[in-house]
């Protein structure tokens, strides 16, 4: 079946490889793309697909209410794959509203402009809500987050997301909106923004800049390469139930200072550099406040009923992305300029 599918955000980090992976397997679907282009959304991710016949980018913001409406009547959408999102924890302490506003506000505009547009004839439509573990809380040094699992988000980034998964739900109950989510672990891969810790250090440790560990580097994430939550979000769009919620993540936990002294050593290999050179630029920084101690996917549900699974070891996919940061090197430093550099000596001051 044909298909005119909405991706939001889809010139960053996530949406970029879920924009390329539909594009080339579906290229019977109408594939447009809608993006703000803020500091983490840009179309150096997107080069080599933007002249592909069925894709469409569209320069816009989900919080223009005028705007939204408009495009849904322009290209009649019949389903949304909604990634856009302000993600990163440390900028919602400093500024919530701006989470607010993205994350909650835009997400009902869009919830709006789907609902409105198709008036409850929702045969074969979808609204596919891209959402975060990080709803869920924190752990304690034992059990995985499941679906059942009651949220208690500690932060205003996860409040919000936590506020816009509700929100979905609550538009499937009051007016039969097709809807499903899923709650994604922290991810790392190719085109990653260098505010997110893995792509953070490997700039820094090619540029010998110190690796700011927050706290005693004890905190503990599930990571999960960006190409297999790619093909999750595949196949739950495809084969997932409607108001179903999906956890997705890597079975794979790293605390956050075995990680650096990992991914440090692999760099050394790679730059030709000394052993423990690299691990040597770790510096200790004032922890950040309400900093979640682990989080960890349980996600069997996903596999045991859709059949999806992690195709990537953390140990590939690390030496896989580590390799694509130093072959593009100047996609790292377009990215690394400006705005960027007052933000980072603000954040990471000791």
């Amino acid at each position: 079946m044909k298909k005119k599918i909405l991706i939001t955000g889809g010139a960053g980090f996530i949406g970029s490889h879920v924009v390329r992976l539909f594009l080339n397997k579906y290229p019977n679907y109408d594939i447009y793309n809608l993006d703000a282009l803020t500091y983490a959304g840009n179309l150096e991710n997107l080069t080599d697909i933007e002249n592909v016949k069925n894709y469409t980018f569209i320069k816009g913001d989900i919080t223009d209410e005028v705007f939204i409406y408009k495009i849904f009547s322009k290209y009649k959408f019949d389903s949304v794959i909604h990634l856009a999102a302000e993600s990163h924890v440390d900028r919602s302490i400093t500024d919530p509203l701006a989470f607010v506003k993205t994350n909650v506000i835009g997400t009902m505009i869009l919830l709006n402009a789907f609902k409105d547009y198709w008036s409850s004839n929702f045969e074969n439509k979808l609204f596919y809500h891209i959402s975060t573990d990080e709803v869920y809380g924190t752990l304690s040094e034992t059990g995985l987050f499941t679906e059942e699992t009651p949220y208690n988000p500690n932060s205003p980034y996860s409040s919000s997301k936590a506020s816009s998964d509700h929100f979905v739900r609550a538009y499937g109950e009051t007016y039969n909106l097709p809807y499903i989510i899923s709650n994604c672990s922290n991810n790392y891969g190719q085109n990653q923004f260098p505010e997110k810790l893995i792509p953070l250090f490997i700039n820094n440790i090619i540029n010998n800049k110190p690796l700011p560990v927050y706290g005693d580097g004890n905190y503990t994430r599930d990571w999960l390469y960006v190409k297999d939550h790619a093909t999750a979000i595949d196949t739950i769009f495809h084969n997932g139930l409607n108001n179903e919620t999906y956890n997705i993540g890597g079975f794979n936990e790293w605390k956050n200072l075995d990680l650096v002294k990992l991914l440090c050593g692999h760099m050394d290999v790679k730059l030709k550099r000394t052993p423990k050179k690299s691990e040597a630029l770790i510096t200790f920084v004032k922890d950040r406040p309400g900093h979640d101690l682990r989080y960890a996917i349980d996600a069997s549900k996903i596999k045991r009923e859709l059949g999806w699974e992690p195709s990537v070891t953390f140990e590939e996919g690390l030496k896989i992305t580590i390799d694509w940061y130093l072959d593009n090197n100047k996609w790292l430093q377009n990215v690394t300029s400006g705005l960027y550099q007052s933000y980072y000596e603000k954040q990471y001051r000791k």
